[in-house]
């Protein structure tokens, strides 16, 4: 059996999976999401990082490399590295939301979520609100147990950016935190066909199938995103999650 606080970390994980800063450009309107570096194949994974370690090293200031640097750092549960490496991009570019925005990632990653509320709260404009510090606002919001406040700023955020993936998929998560596993899949469903999305929002897909006992669905929705022994560890997975008691309870109280 599985512990639930596998099953807890993992949902965090996912939730902040989509939720990501970059600027490529000098405009807002340039605004896109980092590559996400989650769910990606272990050898991929380990590749990434090692390419961005040393990008980092030779340029710690690089606002784009820390960005890039840190999300490889938390899809590898690396969290207290991302958040120092994010502290460094923070003093370096004191006011700049991108940095803020994945600095509040980080902690929120490092189960800080206060303090990554806060930082939020000082970059989000009532006027013209970033979507993408909405989405990890509402991602610490979930992993507080403070669902139905998270759902509304994912409404705000998908006011904003209507066609973000990663917005309908976390909206999807915070339905699977309380058992509402028809919405979520509902919500994840829509999020697969938008712009954005990625590999692991699909997995997500898998994960919710497989958690109504649809295992064949879920082995499929796999099988197109991992090799085969990440396939089965991952239905392996789903089944153990199945037999643990109470699990809905647990997650909700993590």
């Amino acid at each position: 059996m599985i512990p639930a606080t596998r099953f807890c970390r993992t949902m965090r994980t996912m939730l902040l999976a989509g939720a990501a800063s970059l600027v490529l450009g000098a405009c807002a309107s340039n605004r896109m999401p980092a590559p996400d570096y989650a769910g990606r194949p272990a050898a991929a994974s380990q590749q990434t990082l090692a390419d961005l370690t040393a990008r980092y090293k030779s340029n710690p200031k690089d606002k784009t490399v820390i960005i890039h640097y840190a999300a490889a750092l938390r899809a590898a549960g690396q969290s207290q590295q991302a958040v120092a490496a994010l502290e460094v991009g923070v003093a370096a570019h004191p006011s700049d939301v991108d940095i803020t925005v994945a600095y509040a990632k980080a902690l929120t990653a490092d189960g800080r979520f206060e303090q990554s509320l806060t930082l939020l709260d000082r970059v989000i404009r009532p006027d013209a609100p970033d979507w993408n510090a909405l989405l990890v606002k509402g991602a610490t919001l979930d992993q507080l147990g403070r669902n139905g406040e998270a759902r509304q700023i994912y409404a705000q955020a998908q006011v904003a950016a209507p066609q973000e993936a990663s917005i309908a998929a976390n909206l999807g998560l915070s339905y699977a935190m309380t058992n509402d596993l028809g919405a979520a899949e509902q919500h994840l469903r829509r999020a697969v066909q938008m712009r954005g999305a990625t590999s692991q929002i699909r997995q997500n897909l898998a994960l919710i199938v497989g958690l109504q006992g649809r295992f064949e669905e879920c082995r499929a929705l796999y099988a197109a995103e991992l090799p085969p022994e990440q396939v089965n560890s991952n239905m392996n997975y789903v089944r153990a999650l199945l037999t643990q008691q109470n699990r809905w309870v647990v997650v909700a109280q993590g």
